[in-house]
């Protein structure tokens, strides 16, 4: 009889700690998503900027306008987006932007000269995220139109990197967007609300 009534207090521990683990069980699962799902989102960031960074240095590198490279440098840089499926998820832009004065006592304004949209990316799916840089009005296979070709008067201005161009210096914005499938957007906590990772992601370097 004794030995009965010692084993029953750890019984009861051992049913106790798994009634226990079964409530937290879901939290912890739940936890676990969330993690898996940030590095996620962490990842796609990461692979983002990179091409975003490689783009813009092949685009710097270019001797003339981006007519003819630009299309095939985008192409470039969305075939080494793995596990990104860029295709039917993303979208990549490369504006080129000039330092601008007037005269030699006007200010120095940053204009754009050519913006270009990834073409292949936006016939496979169809997303078209707006460029932070700057708004073409009209595309005609992947090439903006719609930019003024008078300095003076109607070339359009960004205010990206403002009063630090020269006159005549050229730099090139290229932007990288995708359209992240996030597990977990946002979520409410008593009064307080997680911050949203997605689903668009975004990245831009200026070269």
């Amino acid at each position: 009889m004794r030995r009965r009534s010692r084993l029953l207090p750890r019984r009861a521990v051992r049913g106790i700690a798994a009634v226990e683990f079964a409530i937290v069980l879901p939290l912890l699962a739940l936890l676990l998503f969330m993690v898996v799902d940030l590095s996620r989102a962490i990842q796609a960031k990461i692979i983002l900027l990179n091409i975003s960074r490689e783009g813009a240095n092949l685009a710097s590198r270019a001797t003339s306008d981006l007519s003819g490279s630009g299309q095939s440098i985008m192409n470039a840089l969305a075939a080494s987006t793995p596990p990104l499926d860029m295709n039917k998820r993303g979208m990549i832009y490369i504006t080129k932007i000039m330092g601008y004065a007037s005269s030699p006592t006007a200010g120095v304004r940053n204009i754009v000269l050519e913006q270009y949209r990834w073409d292949a990316g936006a016939k496979a799916s169809g997303y078209l995220p707006a460029s932070q840089v700057w708004r073409c009005g009209s595309w005609s296979n992947g090439t903006c139109t719609g930019i003024a070709k008078d300095k003076d008067k109607d070339a359009p201005t960004v205010t990206l990197m403002p009063n630090q161009l020269a006159d005549g210096e050229l730099i090139y914005a290229v932007e990288t967007f995708y359209n992240f499938d996030m597990l977990f957007g946002t979520l409410n906590i008593g009064n307080s609300t997680t911050p949203i990772l997605g689903p668009d992601l975004t990245s831009m370097t200026v070269f």
